[in-house]
C-alpha cells in the first residue's frame, strides 16, 4: 500500500530522518511515535507528496508519488493535519463533505451518495446532530472531530494521520481509534502519530520510532514498544507492566 526506500526528511539544513525504509500492507496499523520536534509530521507530509524527500523513493500502490496526479491521489490517501483550519464560513456538513472532492468532477455539486457518506461519517465520529451548525460555534474536541468526518467521508485505501487524538476527551479518543482499527481491519492501511505508548500498544500492529539525529526503529509493535526503547526514545525511564491481558507503559 505505501512503501517507502532509504528516504531522508531535512528541515533548515538538519536531519530529522536518515535512509528511512518502509513496507506498509492493507490491514495493517501503524503508529508513529517520537518526542516534540523530531520530525513525525514533516515524515507523514513527506509521505503524503506535500514536500520531497531530500533523498529516496516513495510508493503509493506499486507506483511512485511523482507518477499519480493529485486527485487521483486524493482518491487513494488522506492526510489529516495537526491542526485544521476554517477559513471560510461553513456548517458541519459542508466542512465534512470536503473529503468527497477528489470523488467529484469539476464544476459538480455533491450527489445524494456523497451527502450519505458525509452524514455516515459524521454519525461516526458522534456529530449526525449538528449538520447545520455553523462551523465556528463549536469547540476544538468537536472540530477535530470534523475533521476525522472529512477524513472517512474521503474514503481512501491510506489514512496518514497526525496526532488524531489532539483536543479529544479519553471518550472520543478511544472511539477515534476503534473507527480506524476498524478502517485497517478492512483493508486500509492506517499510519498515526500518536503520544501514547499504551494506546499505541493496544491498537497498532506495527510502530515506527523517530530518534534524535535521524535515527529510527520499525517493526512488530510488540517488539519495537518496550520500556528500554520507549526510555531511549523519550530519555526518562519507562517501564511496562500488564494490566487486564494489556500491556502499559508508565513513566519511572
Amino acid at each position: 500500500m505505501l512503501s517507502c526506500s532509504r528516504v531522508c526528511v531535512d528541515v533548515a539544513g538538519r536531519r530529522l530522518v536518515e535512509n528511512l525504509c518502509l513496507d506498509i500492507a492493507a490491514g495493517e496499523f501503524v503508529a508513529l511515535l517520537g518526542e516534540n520536534g523530531v520530525g513525525k509530521t514533516l515524515s507523514l507530509h513527506t509521505l503524503a507528496g506535500l514536500r520531497a524527500p531530500a533523498t529516496g523513493t516513495i510508493e503509493v500502490m506499486g507506483s511512485t508519488l511523482d507518477a499519480w496526479p493529485r486527485r487521483a491521489l486524493a482518491q487513494r490517501l488522506a492526510l489529516l493535519t495537526q491542526v485544521a483550519e476554517d477559513p471560510f464560513p461553513s456548517t458541519v456538513l459542508e466542512a465534512a463533505a470536503i473529503g468527497r472532492h477528489p470523488h467529484i468532477d469539476a464544476w459538480r455539486w455533491e450527489s445524494e451518495e456523497d451527502l450519505q457518506l458525509t452524514r455516515a461519517a459524521l454519525a461516526a465520529v458522534g456529530l449526525e446532530e449538528h449538520t447545520t451548525r455553523e462551523v465556528q460555534t463549536l469547540s476544538g474536541g468537536e472540530r477535530r472531530r470534523v475533521a476525522l468526518a472529512a477524513a472517512l467521508a474521503q474514503d481512501p485505501r491510506i489514512y496518514l494521520l497526525d496526532e488524531p487524538m489532539n483536543h479529544l476527551d479519553p471518550h472520543h479518543q478511544l472511539q477515534v481509534l476503534q473507527l480506524f482499527r476498524a478502517r485497517a481491519d478492512a483493508g486500509c492501511a492506517v499510519i498515526a502519530s500518536l503520544h501514547d505508548a499504551t494506546v499505541a500498544a493496544r491498537f497498532a500492529d506495527r510502530a515506527l520510532l523517530l530518534f534524535d539525529e535521524g535515527h529510527w526503529l520499525y517493526g512488530d509493535s510488540t517488539e519495537v514498544l518496550t520500556g528500554e526503547h520507549l526510555s531511549q526514545l523519550y530519555h526518562t525511564p519507562i517501564e511496562q507492566i500488564e494490566y487486564q491481558g494489556r500491556r502499559v507503559f508508565v513513566g519511572g
